[in-house]
């Protein structure tokens, strides 16, 4: 009989569409994903585009992309790729995961791929998200890689 350790209650409920997504919920990760490679091995911006990462180590939330910091081993900025149903839910993500200040995430984004809607939320914003697709961290427009 095999016994498995107790497994640590999670904070965040994550909701992983997995292969359940739409081919263009995955398009538009990979999109973004590949549009933001560049940048980052010429150096334009100093954190390497994820898809489908954890924000910590072992059951911590998986956002669509992550833009790692091998510095400080954390995911500086987190974009989630929604539809008009969830989009309010993985705002509400974002938010918490800022908030929460557990990950050390700095900024978040959440996009509607339906609608071509951005919103922006960063750490100390309050609870309030910015209709922008502008990343300050990175000092790059993201909605023309869309």
């Amino acid at each position: 009989m095999t016994n498995y350790p107790d497994l640590q209650p999670q904070k965040f409920i994550v909701h992983d569409d997995g292969t359940n997504a739409p081919i263009i919920h995955q398009h538009t990760i990979a999109r973004l994903t590949a549009k933001l490679y560049p940048f980052y091995e010429k150096g334009a911006i100093a954190y390497e585009p994820l898809p489908e990462m954890m924000v910590g180590e072992y059951n911590s939330p998986v956002p669509d992309i992550i833009l790692y910091d091998y510095d400080t081993e954390q995911a500086q900025v987190i974009i989630e790729v929604a539809h008009i149903k969830g989009f309010k839910s993985d705002l509400k993500k974002v938010i918490d995961l800022i908030d929460e200040e557990l990950y050390g995430i700095r900024e978040g984004f959440v996009y509607n791929y339906k609608t071509n809607y951005w919103l922006r939320y960063r750490k100390g914003d309050g609870g309030v998200a910015t209709e922008s697709s502008f990343s300050e961290v990175l000092q790059l427009d993201l909605g023309p890689f869309v």
